[in-house]
């Protein structure tokens, strides 16, 4: 994707039942690389301080209703007329909080490039294709155990216009609200074996090896969801907050 736009990331949780494997990230990146990421996302004003009272944020914090979330809101891949181009995925898991229990009934918000590593939006430059039948958004509400899935066509990587040809592996961006709206997370998921793993600046931004590999879902063979189409099927479970939880990228 060129430096017109590069999404922002979104939100993290705790350690993974089914952690990535260490495998998953090339033992050749021993360190951060420095962050290659549009200037323009940084936050460009100090963190806003807010009342030692945690319940007070929720006065202020907009409100969501399951009402809202219908099924079609989590298959990617059946909200146009047409079969969108590319690879189909599920990607499953839990949203746990720092003492790993599920967290029922929450919203958890995707979006994504589509197969040719474009988003639907018109500040992305990349000259790789739209897909009429992909708008690569979705949301979903986790069930009362914490679980949640969506099924959608696995993102291409993209460029990032930098003078080094840098790219961004394939990624999904989340965001997630907790039992508190002081909870949400914004942050990315990644796909082990992804040869662009050991590249992507965005995802080295996370300070430390077992943070990065919270960030990476695992592929997961198993039966079909109920409902959802045939797809490879990835794991990755996501922690608001505690000691371990799923890194945000700085």
């Amino acid at each position: 994707m060129s430096t017109a736009f590069t999404p922002t990331p979104m939100p993290s949780s705790t350690p993974s039942s089914a952690p990535a494997a260490a495998s998953a990230i090339p033992a050749a990146v021993s360190s951060p690389t420095p962050y290659r990421g549009f200037p323009l996302r940084q936050p460009a004003l100090p963190p806003v301080s807010l009342s030692p009272d945690p319940e007070s944020a929720e006065l202020y914090g907009p409100v969501f209703g399951d009402t809202d979330v219908t099924p079609l809101d989590s298959d990617l891949t059946q909200q146009h007329r047409g079969t969108p181009i590319g690879e189909r995925i599920t990607v499953t898991g839990r949203l746990l909080d720092d003492r790993g229990r599920p967290i029922p009934h929450q919203l958890i918000e995707l979006w994504q490039a589509n197969a040719a590593g474009r988003y639907a939006h018109r500040g992305d430059q990349h000259d790789a294709p739209l897909d009429p039948n992909f708008t690569g958004t979705g949301r979903a509400l986790t069930d009362a155990a914490g679980r949640y899935a969506f099924t959608t066509i696995k993102p291409g990587p993209y460029p990032l216009g930098t003078p080094d040809d840098a790219w961004r592996a394939a990624h999904l961006h989340f965001s997630l609200f907790g039992r508190a709206f002081t909870q949400r997370l914004v942050t990315q998921m990644y796909f082990e074996g992804d040869p662009l793993l050991a590249h992507d600046s965005v995802l080295h931004a996370a300070p430390t090896a077992a943070a990065r590999r919270r960030l990476i879902a695992t592929y997961a063979p198993g039966p079909l969801l109920p409902g959802r189409p045939s797809s490879l099927t990835y794991h990755w479970d996501i922690v608001l907050g505690g000691p371990a939880p799923t890194a945000a990228p700085a």
